[in-house]
């Protein structure tokens, strides 16, 4: 497997629910921070309504990439679920009923049952039809649900959970401890900034660009605005990367905006 420099994280969050605006996206701040405590970083993320074509043109994109991807949504068995139909299209594989998912699934009718105290029925055209819930693209292997048993699946390096946080979350923690310990690193991303009074960002771009080139693997970054409540007219300015090297960047980043003649006001810490 290759390292984590050349190994990147994205996102895709399916649903039309979080485009019109009916639910507020929560995936994309959780992911951040589960591979945060990883020391990983997400480097990309895209949204997607119910739309058939769509979804299958992201996930090509997915799957012909090198990237790691998360995929969250649209894996249920209702009309408006499309993601593992789109999954198989965009592999170019029939879809298959997945013999495990199919009796994680059984399993959790038979729970059902009991909890209603009523005898189970897999013959029953609604029972019959839950099974559509583990039919995955022909090769996938699953991700295990620990909330209800409906597993998740993955194919080669993307992932698809459900659209429910409380059954996503866990679900992507136990891809990146089961698939991707190797690439955990011990030491975190961290950033440290400062707000420059007095200097416009392309003035400031041949600092940006020296810090980068000395070193490696630390990214310098830009905030400019005009309107800060706090700050007023501004540039945050800052480094990103491994504790290791982000002291001494910052250091020099620093003193550079001080050699520049720029006002440096509060100085910021994530």
């Amino acid at each position: 497997m290759s390292s984590t420099e050349s190994r990147a994280f994205g996102l895709i969050i399916v649903g039309d629910e979080i485009l019109s605006g009916k639910r507020t996206d929560k995936h994309m701040a959780r992911v951040i921070e589960l591979l945060g405590t990883r020391g990983l970083s997400l480097s990309w993320a895209e949204y997607v309504g119910d739309d058939p074509a769509r979804i299958t043109a992201a996930l090509r994109r997915a799957f012909a990439g090198s990237d790691i991807v998360f995929s969250t949504g649209g894996i249920g068995a209702t009309p408006d679920d499309h993601t593992r139909q789109c999954a198989a299209a965009a592999l170019g594989v029939p879809l298959a009923l997945h013999p495990e998912a199919a009796e994680l699934i059984r399993e959790r009718m038979q729970d059902t049952a009991r909890e209603q105290g009523v005898p189970y029925e897999p013959d029953r055209a609604d029972n019959v039809h839950r099974l559509n819930m583990g039919v995955f693209p022909q090769g996938a292997s699953i991700i295990p649900n620990p909330y209800n048993k409906i597993p998740g699946f993955s194919v080669h390096d993307v992932h698809f959970v459900p659209g429910f946080p409380v059954m996503a979350w866990p679900m992507v923690e136990w891809v990146l401890d089961q698939r991707y310990a190797p690439l955990h690193r011990e030491v975190a991303i961290a950033e440290r900034s400062l707000i420059v009074f007095g200097a416009m960002e392309a003035s400031l771009t041949p600092l940006m660009e020296a810090v980068e080139r000395e070193f490696s693997g630390i990214k310098v970054f830009s905030l400019p605005s005009v309107d800060h409540p706090k700050y007023g007219r501004h540039i945050e300015l800052g480094v990103k990367g491994e504790t290791r090297q982000l002291e001494p960047a910052y250091a020099r980043l620093k003193q550079g905006v001080s050699d520049f003649g720029a006002s440096i006001g509060a100085e910021l810490v994530r």
